[in-house]
């Protein structure tokens, strides 16, 4: 069956299985091999990646190495990190401007709502009335209420407000989406920290997890701003947006491996629908071109 996923990687695919085949069908050789190198490069798996991949090919070359390649690939992601969270919980949405971090958010509030939580959505982005803005029509879309302030300054004091409202409603999930930064803005950065110890000190009861939305056609650069971010706050997950279409499918190997962040859900698409928890597996073969069967 082609899934979503399969589609959205077809770019992705295109090259990598391109580049296999090609091996297959010649013998391998320093070329072969450099011509793979530089294709797995430009589909941002990494350094130690590749290098892990072209050493499984060589000691493989005799035979079909894609099953080899494809275990390799998978030894490297962890096994699904994603559960339903324990009650009360607060998630935390961090991430550079641009990545679609608010859509995000109402996708995951979305998600939680389908799997039967009570979930609060909390619109603290207190910088862009767009954002405010754009939550107002996804929690109107999706059902889900919205706290917000269209005058509050500090984000915290929205996040505040929040928790005490789904403490008021018997609410057990809370999505908050905070304002884009760039990790040279030291004093948005800092705010991060605020937010979290926020709820930390005045919610013991609520579990925190902070997830950063990473754009999957940024490559490298979001795997440097992901860095960035930890140095700041402990990033728990990520969620890799605008799949949909990406030649750089590959970054879920970087993040895992050099920053030991896992990725725990996908965008591959505009619709509310259009977001799936990440399946290692099922993402391994359609990044080779493999059936799931």
């Amino acid at each position: 069956m082609i899934t979503k996923l399969f589609q959205a990687l077809s770019k992705t695919r295109k090259g990598i299985a391109g580049a296999f085949n090609t091996l297959l069908n010649q013998r391998v050789t320093p070329e072969t091999l450099e011509m793979l190198e530089e294709t797995l490069i430009t589909a941002d798996l990494g350094i130690h990646t590749t290098s892990g991949i072209i050493e499984v090919v060589k000691k493989n070359a005799t035979i079909n190495f894609i099953k080899a390649v494809r275990k390799h690939m998978l030894s490297i992601l962890p096994e699904e990190i994603h559960e339903l969270p324990d009650i009360p919980y607060v998630v935390l949405v961090v991430g550079v401007n641009g990545t679609g971090k608010t859509t995000t958010a109402a996708k995951l509030a979305h998600y939680y709502k389908s799997m039967g939580r009570s979930v609060i959505l909390v619109g603290a982005d207190t910088y862009r009335a767009a954002a405010l803005e754009q939550l107002k029509i996804w929690s109107n879309r999706i059902g889900v209420r919205l706290v917000s302030s269209q005058f509050a300054k500090d984000p915290s004091a929205v996040i505040y407000d929040g928790i005490k409202a789904a403490q008021n409603d018997d609410s057990n999930i809370v999505v908050v989406d905070t304002a884009g930064r760039l990790h040279t803005h030291k004093n948005l950065m800092t705010e991060l920290e605020k937010m979290k110890r926020t709820i930390v000190e005045k919610f013991k009861d609520y579990s925190v997890k902070t997830m950063i939305t990473i754009d999957a056609n940024l490559g490298q650069n979001s795997l440097f701003q992901a860095k960035e971010f930890s140095n700041y706050i402990d990033i728990d997950a990520a969620i890799l947006t605008k799949m949909d279409g990406t030649a750089k499918g590959g970054i879920v190997f970087s993040l895992n491996r050099d920053l030991n962040i896992p990725v725990e859900f996908l965008g591959i698409g505009e619709d509310i629908g259009d977001f799936e928890i990440f399946d290692q597996e099922h993402y391994v073969n359609s990044v080779i071109g493999m059936s799931d069967d």
